[in-house]
């Protein structure tokens, strides 16, 4: 059975956080634990969310804000991982920030798996016309929230049954590889 990896952002994903939520929820997810992350090592997390992968191959990776840049840093500079897909929720913008700089410049080009990229219009952490350049460079498909914030607990993003919908519509349209087994269970939206 395909796992769903949940890959928290700067100072991560406490309750009531949608991610938090997933991973008490889903028989199929697992958060990953990030070291220190109010001060998060690039290098370091890219080896902790190898080393779940390498556990867990042809997993989709569910990221939000600094947790879909390492993803996206994750898949480009290692591409034999076995990741089935991407879902990057609310990417976060790396330049100009002292606390996050140092996971930029974020990678661009394609990914080399499915991928699907959830912005907000009005996020601050990234300009929607960036998330959508990212998305393009990305071969990701992009999905307009609307006015949603940084879809996390502040802007109103506790439980959100529309992201494991959005997981499950990328299980079926990436297939398993190497023999793995999956469900392909419809949650209802």
């Amino acid at each position: 059975m395909t796992k769903t990896l949940i890959v928290p952002g700067l100072d991560g994903s406490p309750a009531p956080h949608w991610q938090h939520w997933w991973a008490a929820t889903d028989p199929r997810a697992l958060m990953v634990d990030l070291s220190d992350l109010s001060r998060p090592v690039p290098a370091v997390w890219e080896t902790e969310l190898a080393s779940m992968v390498l556990h867990h191959p042809d997993s989709i990776l569910v990221g939000h804000s600094l947790g879909s840049v390492l993803i996206a840093r994750l898949l480009k500079k290692w591409p034999q991982l076995k990741v089935r897909a991407a879902l990057l929720v609310a990417p976060a913008e790396t330049s100009g920030s002292d606390r996050i700089g140092h996971f930029g410049p974020i990678p661009e080009g394609p990914l080399g798996v499915p991928a699907t990229v959830i912005a907000s219009r009005n996020d601050p952490w990234m300009r929607a016309q960036r998330a959508a350049s990212l998305a393009r460079s990305w071969n990701a498909s992009l999905v307009d929230m609307g006015f949603a914030g940084h879809i996390n607990v502040a802007s109103g993003f506790g439980p959100w049954e529309d992201g494991k919908r959005y997981r499950d519509e990328l299980l079926c349209r990436s297939a398993p590889r190497h023999g793995a087994k999956i469900s392909t269970a419809r949650i209802p939206a």
